[in-house]
């Protein structure tokens, strides 16, 4: 029983304190949820306020795709308060900065907001 709990033990006592690992942020926006959304991002300031940034992609998955899935690059960056289960994000894409900001239940649900246009529901799920 020993022997199987060492390995466990160096493994942990090797992993560098602080190293961040990457996180998967999946999502799903729009009325009836035709957008995708898919991001890795890394830890850029720790603090009580965790920061988080990195490159994202949009792709339509409606059924009204007719030459194939229209898809847009962009960046994600958001902060998750230690103190609170809210999630405040700017998602750049195509030159247009959108900000949401959603409350954790079993996702974190919010509306993302961009310059003249109306808000749009937003679901995103963070592992």
């Amino acid at each position: 029983m020993k022997a199987y709990f060492l390995p466990i033990l160096l493994g942990i006592l090797v992993t560098p304190a602080g190293a961040a690992q990457p996180l998967q942020v999946i999502g799903y926006s729009g009325h009836l949820g035709e957008w995708e959304l898919t991001a890795t991002v890394t830890e850029t300031a720790p603090g009580s306020t965790t920061e988080y940034a990195g490159p994202l992609t949009m792709k339509h998955i409606g059924i009204c795709t007719q030459d194939g899935p229209e898809e847009k690059t962009g960046s994600l960056r958001f902060r998750i308060a230690a103190s609170s289960s809210r999630l405040n994000a700017t998602i750049s894409v195509a030159g247009v900065e959108c900000t949401y900001s959603g409350q954790l239940s079993d996702s974190y649900t919010g509306t993302m907001n961009c310059p003249g246009r109306q808000g749009v529901p937003l679901k995103l799920w963070v592992k």
